[in-house]
């Protein structure tokens, strides 16, 4: 049994924490976590990707009705703040909800290359979600797991860099003479 007034103040640091971090990471019912930008509004998170030109979204298994878990960082240390199981809704194109969180998104959206209608875009190419919260957080200041959490790293295709050639260093920093 959880105490009185609890549920208010789970609910007041799942959005307060949301709203000051920059990235969240979202994961879905498949693939490993993934860092997104987003904005929050009413009472959910929105996000938009899957487009040419946007976050990909694919992989993580978000699917209108479906679940995800959201993991929020601390603005100040940066470390794991918060996390919420989410229920995922996928306004349809053009409808109230779906303008009222693109009218959000397209004020935090930066360098996007065609500002000026990027709504018409994301209405054609992309995908716009709302993870709205369920339930009280899995983890919160006083009930966080032991241990890092910490994933292994991905596998990848991509490799270090070659050692530096020996007369390098030579070269940039050697003194002009006058």
């Amino acid at each position: 049994m959880t105490a009185p007034g609890t549920e208010l103040l789970d609910q007041a640091l799942v959005e307060e924490a949301t709203k000051k971090s920059g990235l969240v990471w979202v994961r879905g019912p498949e693939g490993p976590s993934r860092a997104l930008w987003h904005v929050w509004h009413d009472g959910a998170v929105c996000l938009v990707g899957d487009g040419p030109l946007e976050q990909p979204l694919e992989g993580l298994g978000l699917v209108d009705g479906g679940t995800a878990t959201v993991t929020v960082r601390s603005k100040d240390k940066g470390g794991r703040l918060v996390a919420w199981s989410a229920r995922v809704a996928e306004p349809e194109v053009g409808g109230e909800a779906w303008q009222a969180a693109v009218d959000e998104l397209k004020g935090k959206r930066l360098n996007a290359p065609d500002a000026d209608t990027v709504t018409e875009r994301w209405a054609r190419e992309c995908r716009v979600l709302r993870l709205v919260p369920e339930g009280e957080p899995a983890q919160k200041p006083g009930a966080m797991p032991d241990g890092s959490q910490a994933a292994a790293p991905l596998s990848t295709d991509a490799t270090t860099r070659l050692p530096q050639p020996a007369g390098l260093p030579k070269l940039l920093f050697r003194r002009r003479r006058k």
